[in-house]
């Protein structure tokens, strides 16, 4: 299965998904143990909510939520890694948009850096310099705006330096439910085959709007069957991580279509 999963771990009150329960230390371990059991090959690991409305929060408050959870998951899965079956390892990622925050989640263990905004990039890649074995998730439209990007006018983002040079360790983010509208957000999804042709593409639409929207479901937990159909457009068109809520469901669904894919091929 070429598309990998990433299992979201909010170590936040306020999330609009799940805010609240895995706020504790303990309850974010045993969440992340639940992913790695589920299938999950990447943890990412978030210390402050980036839904519209959440109170920014300084970069040692959020490390001290984040601290002491990645302390354990280093301690518990021998530096933050875990094969099972002797081949698949678990990557640890940290969602953050705060440089001072990245790096000592790096010099901790975390080899993906996960920033959903523009203007912290540079200070990002200053990590990877350093770090040659960290990966970054950054905004598809810093890199590589597409005909369906380009019109938006919420995501339009000057290009930065230097970024070509790090392209075998970028991830693309369409960044779904970012400031956007229905119609916007499927633009964004139909654009992930083009963004694939010019790097690795990262689709996080878990739990967002988009499902509610498009189905007009609004019973918290009822989504799921729309998230699942939107993982696998995104393998289908190409992406090669999908970062969700719900990783045994994914794994699952992954599975077969990679299985019904190749025999199909």
């Amino acid at each position: 299965m070429s598309c990998k999963v990433m299992g979201i771990v909010n170590v936040t009150p306020d999330s609009f998904s799940d805010g609240g329960k895995f706020f504790s230390p303990e309850e974010a371990i045993r969440r992340a143990a639940n992913l790695i059991d589920e299938g999950a090959d990447i943890l990412d690991f978030g210390g402050e909510s980036t839904r519209p409305g959440a109170t920014p929060l300084e970069w040692d408050a959020e490390w001290a939520r984040l601290e002491p959870v990645l302390k354990e998951v280093w301690d518990l899965k021998g530096g933050g890694k875990r094969k099972r079956d002797g081949e698949r390892e678990v990557r640890v990622s940290v969602d953050t948009y705060h440089p001072e925050t990245a790096a000592r989640a790096v010099e901790a263990g975390a080899t993906i850096i996960n920033c959903v905004y523009a203007e912290p990039i540079p200070e990002m890649l200053e990590i990877l310099e350093v770090h040659p074995d960290v990966e970054l998730v950054l905004p598809a439209s810093c890199l590589a705006p597409t005909p369906q990007t380009s019109k938006l006018p919420n995501l339009q983002t000057p290009k930065l330096p230097n970024l070509q040079t790090f392209l075998p360790r970028l991830y693309l983010d369409p960044m779904i439910g970012f400031d956007t509208t229905r119609e916007e957000d499927l633009q964004l999804l139909q654009s992930v085959g083009d963004l694939a042709t010019r790097g690795r593409v990262l689709v996080g639409a878990s739990r967002k709007r988009i499902v509610k929207k498009l189905t007009g479901t609004k019973v918290p937990g009822k989504d799921l069957a729309g998230n699942l159909a939107i993982a696998l457009w995104a393998a289908q068109s190409g992406a090669a991580v999908v970062r969700v809520h719900d990783v045994r469901e994914t794994v699952q669904a992954l599975k077969v279509w990679s299985a019904l894919s190749e025999t199909v091929a």
